[in-house]
This record gives C-alpha cells, sequence and structure tokens, in this order.
C-alpha cells in the first residue's frame, strides 16, 4: 500500500488511472497528519468483484442482455436493481476519490495517462475480444448461424445500440470511456481545487459545512433533482449501469470530496448506521412505489418515487463508504498484487461470462448450479489468463492498461514501505 514514502502522491500500481489506483497519502487543510487509504483500495477491488457478480448473475434476471437463461426470474431482476443502486455510483465515488491525489500534476502528463490505461483496453477491446459478447448475442437472440469469423465483417456494420453491430464504447468498457471524458472535462475543476488558494478554500468551507449534523444527506439533494428532470428516454437513459451519466458525474465529483475532509469523512462514518437504516428502508420504500409498476415520467408518482430511489442509492453509498473506513483502512501483504489485477480483470470479465454462458446455459441442471458454475468457471479463467499471461508479457501490459515491468516493480516495493 502507498505510505508517505511514495513518490508521487495518488500513486498507482502502474498507472495514473482512476479508480484503478491505490490511494495515496491525505493531507487536508483540517489536519498535517498524513493517512495511508487501504480502505479505498479495499472498497475498489471489491466494487469490481461486485461487478462480476452482477454480470454473472445477469443472464438470470428479467431485463435485455447478450445471452438469456430459458427461465428468467423476478427474484434475479430485484437483486440486479438493487445491485444498481450502489454499484457503479460507488465505483464513480471512488474514481473521484482517486482523481485528489493527481489533480495538482501537469495537465499534458494527466492527459497521456489517462489516453494510456483508459483508451488504449478501451480500443482493444472494442477491436477484439468484445466483438465475441456481440456475436453470441446475434446467435443466441437474432439467428446468426456462422461461425465468428463469418460474423467479423458485419461485426463493422453501424454502432452497436444505433441498429448496428460495432461495439464503439466496448460494451462493459464504457466506463472506461465516460472516466476518461469526466477526467478531461473536470480537470480545471480540480487543479482550482487542488492547487488554487480561493479552489481550497471553498473545498474547506464546503466540506465543513456538509460535516455538519446530518448535511451530507443533502448530497442527495442534486441526484433526486437530476432523476425527477431527466427523462429516462432521452437525457436520462440509464443503458449505462443503471443511472443517466450525467448523474455519474455527481458521485464523481463528490469522491474528490469526501476524501479532501476529514472532517467529512468523520460525518460519513459517524452516521453509517443511519445511512444504512435510510438504505434499507428505501429498498421498501421502492417496492412499494413500484408494487402496481413504474409511473410515467412527469407524474407526481414518479417526482416521489425518484426522490426515495435518490435517498435509498445516497443511504447505501454513505453506509458503504462509512463501514469501509471504519473496518478495511488496514494493510493486506496481497493488496498491492490485487491492485495491479484490478484493471486487466474488470477489462476481461464480461466476456469471459457471456463466454462461459454460451457453453453452461443449454445443459440440462438447475439454475442455480448454473450460476454457480458460470462464476466459478469464468473467475478461474481470467485468473489464469492474467497470472499466466496477461501480467508476464510486455506488449499484453500495455494493451491491459498496465505500466511496464519495470516501472510496476519499483512501485511495487514502494508500496511496502513504511
Amino acid at each position: 500500500m502507498i505510505g508517505p514514502a511514495a513518490d508521487d502522491g495518488a500513486r498507482t500500481v502502474g498507472y495514473n488511472n482512476v479508480i484503478f489506483r491505490p490511494m495515496g497519502v491525505i493531507m487536508t487543510s483540517t489536519t498535517a497528519v498524513s493517512q495511508r487509504r487501504y480502505d479505498f483500495d479495499w472498497l475498489r477491488i471489491l466494487a469490481i468483484a461486485a461487478v462480476f457478480i452482477f454480470h454473472t448473475g445477469r443472464a438470470f434476471d428479467q431485463g435485455g442482455w447478450h445471452i438469456k437463461n430459458a427461465v428468467t426470474t423476478q427474484g434475479m431482476s430485484i437483486w440486479t436493481q438493487f445491485m444498481v443502486l450502489w454499484l457503479m455510483p460507488i465505483i464513480f465515488i471512488v474514481s473521484g476519490v482517486s482523481v485528489y491525489f493527481t489533480a495538482d500534476k501537469k495537465p499534458g502528463v494527466l492527459i497521456k495517462d489517462k489516453v494510456l490505461r483508459l483508451l488504449v483496453p478501451l480500443v482493444v477491446g472494442a477491436f477484439s475480444h468484445v466483438a465475441l459478447q456481440v456475436y453470441i448475442e446475434h446467435v443466441t437472440q437474432h439467428g446468426f448461424t456462422g461461425s465468428f469469423f463469418d460474423f467479423i465483417p458485419d461485426y463493422f456494420q453501424g454502432f452497436y445500440g444505433l441498429g448496428g453491430n460495432f461495439a464503439w464504447m466496448g460494451l462493459h468498457l464504457w466506463y472506461l470511456l465516460v472516466l476518461f471524458i469526466f477526467s478531461i472535462i473536470l480537470l480545471p475543476l480540480f487543479r482550482w481545487f487542488k492547487v488554487s488558494a480561493s479552489g481550497q478554500r471553498f473545498v474547506s468551507r464546503f466540506t465543513d459545512f456538509l460535516s455538519k449534523g446530518l448535511n451530507v444527506y443533502l448530497l442527495a439533494l442534486p441526484i433526486g433533482l437530476l432523476l425527477i428532470a431527466l427523462d429516462p428516454d432521452g437525457l436520462g437513459l440509464k443503458d449505462f449501469g443503471g443511472w443517466s451519466v450525467f448523474i455519474y458525474l455527481f458521485f464523481f465529483v463528490y469522491g474528490y470530496l469526501i476524501v479532501a475532509s476529514e472532517r467529512l469523512q468523520a460525518s460519513v462514518k459517524r452516521w453509517r448506521g443511519l445511512s444504512l437504516v435510510i438504505g434499507l428502508a428505501g429498498v421498501g420504500g421502492l417496492l412499494y412505489g413500484i408494487r402496481n409498476g413504474d409511473p410515467n415520467f412527469g407524474t407526481p408518482d414518479f417526482a416521489v418515487l425518484m426522490v426515495v430511489y435518490a435517498l435509498c442509492a445516497w443511504g447505501w453509498l454513505l453506509a458503504i463508504l462509512g463501514f469501509g473506513m471504519k473496518h478495511l483502512n488496514r494493510p493486506s501483504p496481497r493488496l498491492s498484487a490485487l491492485n495491479e489485477a484490478v484493471l486487466p480483470f474488470y477489462v476481461m470479465h464480461q466476456t469471459v461470462i457471456v463466454i462461459m454462458d454460451y457453453f453452461i446455459l443449454p445443459l440440462p441442471i438447475p439454475d442455480p448450479l448454473k450460476f454457480i458454475i458460470v462464476g466459478v468457471s469464468a473467475f478461474t479463467i481470467i485468473v489464469t489468463l492474467y497470472e499466466l499471461i496477461v501480467k508476464r508479457v510486455g506488449v499484453l501490459r500495455f494493451l491491459f492498461g498496465m505500466k511496464p515491468f519495470r516501472t510496476a516493480s519499483i512501485r511495487a516495493l514502494k508500496t511496502v514501505e513504511v
């Protein structure tokens, strides 16, 4: 884990990326004590593990996906929607946390790093293994009967999601593109926060306000207003992880603000129990609110439901952050290796899951056993590919957004310094 001996603030195990980086040393206006943030590292790792579980279950819920089991259940759909409440939002929050440690770097250096660590694996994925997911979708849902090689010319006809096939956003890799865009457009704001005296004063005063009483829950207000205002069939489109990308922008900034203030972190930790209660109560409220189906956009029922949704989601997010700060801020000899593996694991995981679905779902075995076999086999294949091939081949390290051997080795040594 990164400590005071690290050489450049937020320190990556290999790259100045956003979510895929170990957290560095926090120095705030409210304290002169440096902290080594194991908690946010663990939250990132656990969040990506949750993404894997989420996508393993998508074949069994009642929503659209690339390949579906013959039998889908409402129970799995409810579980999927529960995970949607907090899964991608917590990832964007942790991404914002990570930005805090590099916001004072030169813009040119930051942009170069984002291109190498975000766009390279996105482009490589879109032009290679992601095509397998689109192929399997066409075979299982659209009647395509040819081989994968027969499908390749069709893959480059039109854009996926717009009537065509080419997955220009990389399907599950959309996150890398959105993260890249956020990192670029918000760079001036984050640099103002970090290097400008006026920006530092603003962050200090605003986070001090949020840390008082229950004010931290006011951050749910912009989320609720956006949910009410954005048409789910328009700007509020929720095809990317279940939320509008405009709302992800707020979660991204929230992550920066939280890590910038120890007082705000103390408030998040102090109210973690209440946050969990709000999250649990919110789930009950949401289930009650949709008992007769989803209300129409623009109606009072829709507005009320979106307010409950925002409070519920923010409650879960604060609970996750609060309990994480309380219990996960501890070192582990495995942390450095896991941090380095997170991005390649994420890049590979959905393609491997869909391939395993293709072979396992038709088998005449109980559905829970299918879920287990798909999950275990996909996880084993991904870890094997990473351990035996990806992390050991220099070209593949580059294509998967990892640092070269020498840089990664130096960073790994620095992570164990005290």
